[in-house]
């Protein structure tokens, strides 16, 4: 049994590697500000005596004894990660700082959730680790985009000033139960949008793609990184390789969910990337890794899961 700190461990993606983390036998110590982290996505967590839960802003240092942490704290969809920009930017680099911090003091192992948004807009297709980016410093999003870049920096340097052991992953498109209906993300965006027959909002011309992973599999990807052999530290990708053009993806859920929905148009947000697929080369290679749920099982758990919620918001009967 190992002791593990998982920061942002009440968001969609941390819940989920809380909830294998303990299957697997370990004992969970969830931190979450609540700022996009809900309780009720670690509520069924509660009775397990191995795990436990700190409301803690990792901007601000931290006190415990564990083995390993993995660093998820961060608002990760444009509408949250630009709500309060300067607030992001300090969870990146300020409460990167303090984990690494206390990775170094406690010769504890070091996971980063970085993001494929460090690849920018992309001019390489698809993007592979060896790729720098093309990143807009100054733009709406480089609070998250440069903060992660920022973050890897940090955890790079840790590991080659301080010795402290180190890991990468770089995550693409993720969804699945638990998401938040209100993230502004692509995935909830066009579910919720279906199940309430409403317009069904596509950004530009709908032809930009992205590649969608479902959160099983992402999670499973973080915990062979974080258990892989020391000397391999990433960055890797960790995501899903098949391409979906958007427009396509909104006629997909429409028909998933037998919906009334129409499909409209408004204009591209400033440097939303145009094409994004990971290259998992090297994941499959260093940890045997890649995807095994296919999309539309993926996505019937997650409409599955909005219909549940939005019926017992009796937004829908």
């Amino acid at each position: 049994m190992k002791k593990i700190l998982v920061t942002g461990g009440a968001g969609f993606i941390g819940s989920h590697l809380c909830e294998k983390l303990l299957e697997l036998g370990h004992e969970v110590i969830c931190a979450d500000n609540f700022f996009t982290g809900s309780k009720k996505n670690i509520l069924h967590l509660m009775d397990n005596p191995y795990f436990e839960v700190i409301r803690h802003d990792i901007i601000k240092s931290l006190l415990v004894e564990v083995d390993e942490i993995y660093n998820l704290a961060c608002p990760a969809s444009p509408v949250h990660y630009q709500y309060n920009a300067i607030k992001t930017v300090k969870t990146n680099v300020l409460g990167t700082i303090n984990m690494l911090g206390l990775a170094k003091r406690l010769k504890a192992k070091f996971l980063q959730a970085s993001t494929s948004e460090v690849y920018g807009d992309p001019k390489v297709h698809p993007q592979d680790e060896s790729y720098w980016g093309n990143v807009n410093s100054i733009g709406i999003r480089s609070c998250y985009d440069e903060g992660k870049r920022v973050a890897e920096t940090l955890t790079m340097d840790y590991h080659r000033q301080n010795g402290v052991q180190i890991k990468i992953i770089r995550i693409f498109n993720t969804y699945g139960p638990r998401m938040a209906a209100n993230d502004g993300r692509v995935v909830s965006n066009f579910i919720v949008q279906a199940l309430k027959n409403e317009d069904i909002t596509v950004y530009g011309d709908g032809f930009q793609t992205r590649s969608f992973c479902y959160v099983s599999d992402l999670v499973d990807g973080a915990i062979r990184m974080m258990n892989s052999e020391n000397e391999f530290t990433g960055p890797v990708n960790l995501g899903n390789t098949v391409e979906t053009p958007i427009i396509e993806f909104a006629e997909k859920i429409i028909k998933m969910t037998g919906s009334r929905s129409r499909i409209t148009y408004k204009p591209l947000p400033q440097d939303d990337p145009i094409q994004r697929k990971p290259d998992i080369s090297l994941a499959e290679h260093k940890l045997g890794w890649k995807p095994t749920v296919e999309l539309e099982h993926g996505l019937m758990k997650t409409i599955e899961y909005f219909e549940e919620k939005l019926k017992k918001n009796k937004i829908l009967r």
